[in-house]
């Protein structure tokens, strides 16, 4: 595991629906486009390090889907669905997720992912969550996502690090 000079960051204003997380990458914006794209790569680095993680559907176009699966050490599963509403290669996706484990189904988050290119071949990756309530962004809040965030991030600089997206 590397150390990395960036960290991400979550910002969620008490009463809003909405959260913000933040993230530089020492990559080009294509590439960081790439590990968010192809689902060879998501699987290498979305989620916390001690799960893995397994794809169902993941059709990556305006008006596609995807699936995937998160398992445990335990054989327990946590899966996760959406629909991609638009890929603008390589500035943006606007997608829904939705969390299988949920009570209830239809508690969906739109989420629309920045990809900025900075100097240096470095890239500023914005995710911007709309939840359907307070109470389910705050719920997402208390499940550990800080972690997993954090985890992901790491990972994808990991797969950076060694040059293993080209």
């Amino acid at each position: 595991m590397i150390t990395t000079k960036n960290q991400t960051g979550i910002k969620a204003e008490p009463g809003k629906q909405e959260l913000f997380i933040t993230r530089e990458f020492e990559a080009p914006r294509e590439l960081v486009f790439k590990a968010f794209t192809d689902p060879d790569l998501i699987v290498r680095w979305l989620g916390p390090r001690e799960l893995k993680m397994s794809i169902d559907r993941y059709d990556c176009r305006s008006g596609g889907s995807y699936r995937y699966i998160h398992s445990d050490k335990a054989g327990n599963d946590y899966c996760f669905h959406g629909v991609i509403h638009n890929i603008s290669e390589p500035e943006r996706i606007i997608q829904t997720f939705e969390f299988e484990g949920m009570p209830e189904s239809g508690h969906v988050t739109l989420e629309t992912t920045l990809f900025e290119a900075l100097p240096d071949n470095r890239t500023r990756v914005t995710v911007q969550s709309v939840f359907q309530s307070v109470a389910d962004r705050d719920g997402m809040l208390k499940s550990g996502m800080e972690r997993g965030v954090n985890d992901s991030h790491q990972r994808l600089d990991e797969l950076f690090e060694a040059g293993d997206i080209k």
